[in-house]
């Protein structure tokens, strides 16, 4: 009987660890989009923030208003406070909260004051007139939070079976968070993929760039010059920085590994699935995605990150009581 509720223990622990991670990089990935979007209406015109608006509905997998129109206040509400929406920043960082509530005991107090500190500051605020001009205050406040908080998890947790759960999280949501958002933009946006971007095409493409924390990074690479191409080959394929999916799929493959070796569950369907998709992308050239579709690409790595997450959920999460005595 110990046994029995050991086992169903562990499953829960698990569960609560990698949602709360997806949650709350689900929850700085937004408040990142929204603050490029304040940003970038400042130099464009209101047709082509709108033209935005749209994508990003679309990459954060939010509602769309019920009469079908959208403006500056309405998305900032959607996306932060809204608490119907349940990908909204306050929705977020709340589920971040409460699974690990229910896991306190796997955790550190520091873990716990910075994500509840984090919370407390989210669910006081107030949508109003002067929020909303003061609001990229707010949206600074979410990521730094969340960057706190990674940062006490990997210097304060020991790196076992549930820090790997919590980097597990973290890099299944932005593998799929990144791949929605390039899917979006090269799906909307007119390109050539190899030729320069001017005006406010170059704008757009200096918003996905920072949308993915990767404008600097990517100048650093290949200047300033924004070309479709590069631009998808440094978000997609790019070994090294941490925001490409590559990168993220790399960590998710090697979180994965790593469980399985911490674990007496050794079933290696999430591995090889994860090392799947690390290969396509490990040998993918940009020149055939662009000619294939990037958006195209990037639905099939959503499709496989998806399969991945199925085969993790099946597996570590929610798997018969039963089983798990017959390893």
């Amino acid at each position: 009987m110990n046994q029995r509720m050991q086992t169903t223990m562990l499953s829960r622990v698990a569960d609560s660890l990698y949602w709360m991670s997806r949650y709350l990089e689900r929850a700085e990935h937004t408040a990142r989009l929204i603050d490029v979007d304040f940003q970038l209406r400042l130099d464009q015109s209101p047709e082509a923030g709108s033209d935005r608006w749209w994508r990003l509905l679309e990459a954060l997998h939010a509602p769309v208003p019920a009469d079908g129109k959208i403006d500056a206040a309405t998305l900032t509400y959607i996306l932060t406070l809204d608490k119907t929406n349940s990908s909204s920043i306050i929705s977020c960082v709340t589920s971040a909260r409460e699974n690990l509530r229910q896991v306190r005991e796997q955790c550190s107090s520091e873990m716990w004051e910075q994500l509840n500190r984090l919370y407390l500051q989210v669910n006081s605020t107030t949508s109003n007139e002067a929020w909303l001009l003061q609001s990229y205050a707010f949206f600074r406040a979410v990521r730094e939070g969340a960057h706190l908080f990674q940062g006490v998890t990997d210097s304060r947790m020991s790196h076992g079976e549930g820090w790997q759960y919590i980097q597990l999280g973290r890099y299944v949501e932005r593998t799929d968070a990144l791949a929605r958002l390039i899917g979006a933009y090269f799906r909307r946006l007119p390109c050539l993929p190899d030729q320069a971007a001017e005006s406010e095409e170059y704008l757009e493409w200096v918003g996905l760039l920072k949308s993915c924390a990767a404008f600097e990074a990517y100048c650093k690479r290949y200047t300033a010059e924004l070309r479709p191409l590069r631009v998808a080959e440094f978000l997609l394929l790019n070994p090294e920085f941490p925001h490409s999916v590559r990168f993220c799929v790399d960590k998710v493959h090697a979180a994965l590994i790593a469980i399985a070796e911490l674990t007496e569950r050794k079933q290696d369907l999430p591995v090889r699935l994860a090392g799947r998709l690390q290969a396509t992308l490990s040998f993918s050239q940009i020149d055939e995605i662009m000619a294939s579709g990037a958006n195209t690409y990037v639905e099939s790595v959503r499709q496989q990150c998806s399969q991945a997450h199925t085969a993790i959920h099946q597996i570590y999460f929610d798997y018969p009581v039963e089983s798990a005595l017959t390893q």
